[in-house]
Order: C-alpha cells, then structure tokens, then sequence
C-alpha cells in the first residue's frame, strides 16, 4: 500500500510506514539502572511525533534503537509493519539528522546532497532530478556549489535535512537539530521543519530536550524521564491534563507553581479547600477554594497531603486592598514581589511566600509594580492542578 505526496511538483510515492515499539528496554550494565525501561510506543504512519525530557531520560537512546545504531537488550521495534530488532541500520529505510550535521567537508552541497543515492547506485539523471528538486523546495539552490565552509549554521543545517529528504526514505528520525543554531535562528528553522512535514508527511520521530520546540512541532508529544514514558498525546492536552507533576512542570514556560499541603473542609462549608504549607504575608497559611465540581472530585481525598499546581498564566494582579476579606473564599494571597521582568505585552512577576517560597505570575504589562513592594494575587480556581506528594505524583483532577 501507498500513500501520494506533491514533492518538488511531481507525484511521489511512499510506502506507509508506521513505527512501533513494544516494551523496548536498553542495558548498558548488569544489574544497573536502565537507560530505557518498557518503553511502549506508536508513531503513526505520516504523523511528526516528539520525544522530549531531560538531559539522559532516555530520549536519544530510542531514536538510535529506532536507527538501528543501538542494539536493544528487550522488546520489539518494528517499521512498516516489519521488525527490524536484527535488522542492520542501511537496510531499515530510514534517514536520521543528527545535531552535528555530519557533511561531508570536502564535497559540495550538491554532492554531499547526492552520496546516498551515489552509493545506491541510483542513476545520475535521477540524483540530479532528486538534489534539484530538494535543493529548490529547501530554498539552497544558489548553495549547490559550495562547500559546508562556506556555509552559515541555518544552511548547513538545511542540507543536513535536504540529505535526508533526497532519500526518500520511510521515517526521518532527527536527533536534535536544531541545538547548535541560535534562538532566533531556531524559531525560523523549526517552522520551516513542519511546514516541510506537513507538505511530505513523512513519518517523522524527532528528539529534543526544548519543551517549546516539541510543544510547536509535534503532533503527538511524548514525555520522558528516568527512561520511562511518563505521558503521550497531543501537545495541547499535555499541557492542559498533565498526567503528574513531573510532565506539569516540565511543560510550560514560565514553569507551573507548586504548593504542598492538605484538602479539608470545614464544618459548614460546601466546597474542598487547600490549606497549604506555605504562608501569606497577612494570612497564616494559603487557603484556596475549589470548584463544585473539583470538590465532588477531590472528597476521597479529603485530609490527605496533596501538592497544588497552577500556571502563572492563571494568576491574576487584584487592586482590591480591602481588609479582613476570607483568602479561601477569594482565593487571593499576598505576596512580596522580588523582580519584574518585562516582556512586552506581558510581564512576569517573581514573588515570595513569607516562608521564601518563589511563586511566577505571567501577567498583562502595567506600570507601578515595583520590586520590594507586596502584591495581591489572585487565582482561577478552575485552572488549579491537583497531584499526589512526590516527584511523579499522578494528577488528582
């Protein structure tokens, strides 16, 4: 089976090809911690999948298992609907982009586009037709007689990708690509990336440790830690239904806040309420009062030690200074404000707890907030998290 693509004005074909790996798991070391551990994973046929985590989470290892680079101690890898475990890296049909761009310093674009189909023996007018038609869709036509001296990071790293696409292959694996380019350089590059993928659609895994980066290029987002998945899916739903603490904080700029402490609800009252460890400045402790609906949710619950997570974006700046007011019931607390960071149309607010706590406000940019002075916040309460104690503690909510 078959799948058409528009490809430099010509109807290409491209075998469907999927990427599935069952129970996957790498050992460097007897007895020791496994760099990739039961890793189970779909990357659907013309789908641009991300994996994303931390620095040594696992998330190069099951690319270069993918590649065949790595040999895996268990589990299946399969491509296309064929396993591939015991199959050699050239003959798994598979192009993967590195971060250092591998060129070839001595040959020209051109050639250094051309030597994988060169070493298949393809016919010269046909690796002709392919690095014109690659180099005219990557905008590197005026490059094809230079060599990678002479180009600029943002080039070198289009060819890096020409190289791949020439090929034709079932997946494009890339191994983060963009690192080595600046950040201005890497916004633009990544656009170019999906629009790229959305006109080949081209089965794509992609590695990066950049949140942002996977959370604007990846159709499905999985995240990694400790050489386990931790969550998958589409971006938004990751960030917006965290399934722990772990994928909460590590998705989202700047990172969610976290407040440890107890649900209870007192008597006479119909909602839950968060008592946190933390303190105001005019309060004793943080109280924050639930929806109906979270309440319901959280009964079974009720008196055990939970950690509450809410994104900057879901503060707000009160100017209502009116005393005496119930915080659970406002869901406001005061704070000292530290710095202000400007940003444009946005501002964040770095305050602290009176216990030193650091809580981020991202907020519309204002004048007369001034570092040194207090600040009411206020919280939407629908926007709160709610997850077990611990690094990893699944979400409650």
């Amino acid at each position: 089976m078959s799948r058409q693509v528009l490809l430099f004005g010509d109807m290409l074909s491209h075998p469907m090809a999927d990427i599935r790996l069952e129970s996957v798991t790498k050992s460097y070391a007897s007895g020791g911690a496994n760099a990739v551990n039961g890793v189970s994973l779909t990357v659907a046929d013309g789908s641009f999948t991300v994996l994303v985590g931390p620095s040594g989470c696992g998330k190069s290892t099951t690319l270069r298992m993918v590649a065949g680079l790595e040999d895996i101690t268990s589990g299946e890898i399969a491509i296309g609907g064929q396993r591939v475990n015991d199959v050699p890296p050239k003959d798994r049909d598979i192009a993967m982009v590195f971060q250092n761009y591998a060129l070839y310093p001595h040959m020209t674009v051109r050639q250094n586009l051309g030597f994988a189909l060169k070493m298949r023996k393809v016919a010269k007018a046909e690796i002709q037709r392919r690095v014109d038609g690659v180099a005219q869709t990557l905008g590197i036509t005026e490059l094809l007689d230079r060599k990678p001296g002479q180009l600029s990071g943002g080039q070198r790293q289009r060819v890096a990708v020409g190289r791949a696409i020439v090929r034709e292959p079932k997946a494009f694996l890339f191994d983060e690509p963009l690192s080595n380019l600046d950040a201005r350089l890497r916004v633009s590059t990544r656009a170019e990336l999906k629009a790229l993928h959305q006109r080949l659609r081209t089965t794509t895994l992609y590695v990066t440790h950049d949140q942002e980066e996977a959370m604007t290029l990846g159709d499905q987002v999985v995240v990694m830690s400790n050489g386990r998945i931790q969550q998958a899916g589409p971006p938004l739903e990751i960030y917006r239904k965290p399934a722990n603490r772990f994928v909460a904080g590590f998705l989202g700029t700047p990172p969610m806040n976290f407040l440890e402490g107890e649900l209870n609800q007192p008597g006479g009252h119909e909602k839950q309420l968060f008592m946190a460890d933390a303190r105001n400045l005019v309060d004793e402790r943080f109280g924050l009062a639930f929806t109906a609906a979270q309440s319901d949710a959280l009964k079974p619950f009720q008196g055990q030690r939970v950690v509450i997570g809410f994104r900057p974006h879901a503060l707000s700046v009160t100017s209502d200074q009116q005393e005496g007011r119930e915080f659970s019931d406002s869901n406001e607390f005061v704070l000292e404000l530290l710095v202000v960071e400007p940003l444009g149309d946005t501002m964040d607010l770095i305050c602290q707890t009176a216990g030193g706590e650091r809580i981020v406000a991202r907020v519309a940019a204002t004048d007369g907030l001034n570092a040194g002075t207090t600040i009411r916040l206020a919280i939407d309460p629908s926007r709160l998290h709610v997850f077990e104690p611990g690094e990893f503690g699944k979400a409650l909510l």
